[in-house]
């Protein structure tokens, strides 16, 4: 009985240490809970980490960059720049102030219509000194067609080297005096009728034509007599116009090409500030009465035709556009509608003004001068001058500086700048 006693005691414990063993169900949502908490905070810590891992590269990266010398310059010019615009500062003053300058702009305004006025009444006193050089440049023309023959009080020049070139034709009027008498003798050949391709060779000289004359372009040229620049009359819109006169010749049957541009001097409406003078706005050429098979501003190609239906082959011709300096009589023209042009052709609306503007201002009143190339070197020395005084400039200013730096500012502050080179 006690044996048996035993054994149930004994039962019962093992089976309260068995129950034990497998734990509640709020006890195991609890540890998987925990568990999870766990997770999430290694988690937390390797992101945090990582992040400051990112932080700490980023800032040694910026020390890195802000140690260069030339980074912090490029970055101080940036913010100076940024900081000292003229509409930035506009923008702090106060409203009366803002008022005033706005009163100010209706000044300006006005005196660009003023001025607009002005370039008017130029173009005026041109056309009347035009009226004076007209006379003259006829002369001119006769002189370089042969139809007058200048005085040796008109022929007359004194060159820079008057003495060394009188020198020298004296020695050569001793040794060749043979010369002289067989010269005397001369025919017509060797002594040509006028200043022969006085026009064609002013184009060969200057670039920004030369760049247009074809080698077809040349013999049509060599017939050029003449250019002229007309103003229009008082009351019309402003325009001047060139005319190029050629003598009869094989290509074409106009004794005169003209080519007319157009010009406007106002302040432009929504821009009245941009206003700097008269500007060509539009222009206009001439119908070329070309002979047959002359006109060298198209070229004729071949195209083979194959037949869908048939599978013949026909040859056909083509006229295609042709480079040549006489496409400047067929201008591109400038919409009226308002439609803007495609980037090409304005820059060749553009070469072409300026191209007319050139004609105007410089060749025509100086021809002689770009026969000779006297005009040309002048234009070269003026634009290289230029350039010389920026560079002397420079080095003034950086010599200035050096100065200054050297300087001791213990000796120099009793003594004023000014009298530093005495």
């Amino acid at each position: 009985m006690l044996l048996q006693l035993t054994c149930i005691v004994s039962g019962l414990h093992q089976a309260d240490f068995n129950y034990s063993m497998f734990p509640r169900t709020s006890e195991v949502d609890t540890s998987i809970q925990m568990a999870d908490n766990s997770k999430a905070e290694d988690a937390a810590s390797d992101s945090v980490e990582a992040a400051k891992h990112a932080s700490d590269k980023k800032e040694k990266l910026a020390d890195q960059v802000m140690q260069n010398p030339q980074v912090l310059a490029a970055l101080q010019e940036r913010l100076d720049s940024s900081s000292h615009t003229p509409s930035s500062y506009i923008e702090t003053l106060p409203k009366a102030v803002k008022r005033r300058i706005d009163a100010l702009k209706q000044l300006q305004v006005k005196c660009a219509h003023i001025e607009a006025k002005f370039y008017e009444e130029v173009h005026d006193l041109e056309r009347k000194y035009a009226a004076l050089y007209q006379p003259l440049f006829d002369k001119r023309r006769d002189f370089v067609i042969g139809e007058a023959e200048p005085t040796d009080a008109e022929s007359e020049w004194h060159s820079e080297n008057e003495e060394e070139e009188k020198l020298a034709g004296d020695l050569k009027n001793k040794v060749v005096i043979e010369e002289k008498e067989a010269a005397a003798a001369a025919t017509e050949e060797s002594n040509p009728k006028g200043i022969p391709d006085f026009w064609f060779t002013i184009f060969r000289n200057v670039d920004m034509l030369s760049e247009l004359v074809q080698e077809y372009d040349e013999p049509i040229l060599k017939h050029l007599q003449d250019i002229k620049v007309k103003f229009s009359e008082p009351g019309q819109p402003m325009s001047f116009s060139l005319e190029f006169h050629f003598e009869p010749n094989d290509y074409f049957t106009n004794s005169v090409l003209t080519k007319t541009y157009k010009m406007k001097s106002e302040p432009d409406k929504t821009d009245p500030f941009s206003f700097e003078g008269p500007e060509i706005v539009d222009c206009e050429g001439c119908t070329i009465e070309w002979k047959k098979g002359k006109n060298v501003t198209v070229k004729t190609i071949k195209k083979k035709q194959k037949h869908k239906g048939r599978g013949t082959v026909r040859t056909i011709t083509k006229q295609v556009p042709n480079d040549s300096f006489f496409n400047f009589f067929s201008p591109i023209k400038v919409s009226g509608d308002g439609e803007s042009l495609d980037e090409d052709s304005e820059f060749t609306l553009a070469t072409d003004f300026e191209i007319g503007h050139f004609f105007r201002e410089r060749i025509v009143p100086r021809a002689v001068l770009y026969f000779t190339g006297e005009a040309i070197e002048d234009d070269d020395n003026f634009e290289e001058g230029e350039e010389g005084e920026e560079e002397e400039l420079e080095g003034e200013e950086e010599g200035e500086e050096e100065e200054d730096t050297e300087s001791d500012p213990k000796k120099d502050s009793s003594q004023p700048a000014e009298c530093k080179q005495q």
